[in-house]
């Protein structure tokens, strides 16, 4: 027994290190953040080269020609996500716990203003450089916050079908947005805000992120139930769907390379190649680190980024938290900088 338990060890670690010596990526470094709070969103500036990371009840600012902490953004409480309007030199926090989005200034990373929304929670963000106007959506409430980005005044209320997750703009007058308890999207115009359809994404089951291919009209949302789905936004048709891990809670899609990555909370993201606007095919599953669910690209240089920290042990299950989380190693926080070899 234990010469076929040696032998079953050495094939399982001969099978990891052929995958692991097959992998186009590797992990370029792992930048560390002080604070021990839970993090969400994570998003790229490319033009400032700049990472905003959600961080507890901040945003810390990260320069990634160096991957230094230049700035933080304190008091965004229950921080969810960072939506950037380069062309007005500013950017929109979605803070959770108080039901605000905070503004700020992207140059001097210094505080504009707060303003409340017209929902509970707001969780995705999304800035629409083709109407200068920011979309909140609010989980507890299902409906968006509109905001015109210039005045920073709030302008309109959509009501969804359910609660939203992650969202995408088509740059031309289209907001999508997951529906997770429905397992749907919902195409929003942004000018009218009116909901023009609501499409099913079935077999895809609670989905959480979102990316698009503008080029080709594809929507890629990720699913609770392993599964992404790619949506064709011409007709509302769902074209492909593949396996990915358990625990994603975001995705993104490189136009340049052709790729999707979706970052899977159980320690590793799925390459999914776009052959074509019809064909994809899984490249490989490489591995990051437990935790690591939400994701940002950067385009210009294909690398990847995300956040996650270490894991302590699962506290006792009580009769107040029948299911409890593992705790968070103190300073621990850190995200991981991905890249090709």
């Amino acid at each position: 027994m234990k010469k076929l338990h040696f032998s079953f060890v050495l094939l399982l670690f001969v099978s990891a290190s052929s995958v692991f010596a097959q992998s186009k990526y590797q992990v370029l470094s792992k930048i560390h953040l002080d604070g021990n709070g839970g993090w969400d969103y994570i998003t790229m500036d490319e033009s400032a080269s700049r990472l905003y990371v959600s961080h507890g009840n901040m945003v810390q600012v990260v320069d990634v020609t160096n991957n230094t902490l230049i700035g933080t953004i304190t008091n965004t409480q229950g921080v969810h996500g960072i939506a950037v309007a380069e062309n007005l030199n500013k950017g929109f926090i979605s803070d959770g716990r108080d039901s605000s989005v905070t503004i700020i200034d992207l140059k001097k990373l210094e505080f504009i203003e707060k303003i409340k929304v017209t929902g509970n929670n707001p969780d995705a963000i999304l800035y629409d450089p083709f109407t200068s106007r920011v979309f909140t959506f609010n989980g507890r409430s299902s409906n968006s916050t509109v905001i015109d980005a210039v005045t920073n005044k709030v302008i309109g209320t959509i009501q969804l079908s359910g609660k939203p997750e992650f969202s995408a703009t088509d740059g031309n007058g289209k907001i999508y947005v997951n529906i997770e308890n429905k397992s749907t999207i919902s195409e929003i115009d942004a000018k009218t805000l009116k909901v023009l359809h609501n499409w099913s994404i079935k077999p895809g089951e609670e989905p959480s992120g979102l990316a698009f291919d503008v080029k080709n009209h594809r929507l890629f949302s990720v699913c609770d139930n392993k599964t992404l789905v790619v949506l064709n936004t011409e007709n509302g048709k769902v074209v492909a769907t593949l396996p990915i891990g358990k625990g994603v809670d975001g995705v993104s899609f490189d136009p340049v390379l052709k790729r999707v990555y979706a970052s899977c909370g159980e320690g590793f993201m799925t390459v999914v190649q776009e052959e074509n606007e019809n064909k994809f095919s899984v490249l490989e599953n490489f591995p990051t680190q437990k935790g690591a669910r939400t994701i940002t690209l950067n385009s210009k240089t294909h690398k990847i980024y995300l956040p996650t920290a270490e894991y302590g042990e699962v506290p006792a299950p009580t009769a107040e938290n029948s299911h409890p989380r593992p705790s968070l190693k103190p300073n621990s926080f850190t995200v991981l900088e991905v890249g090709l070899k």
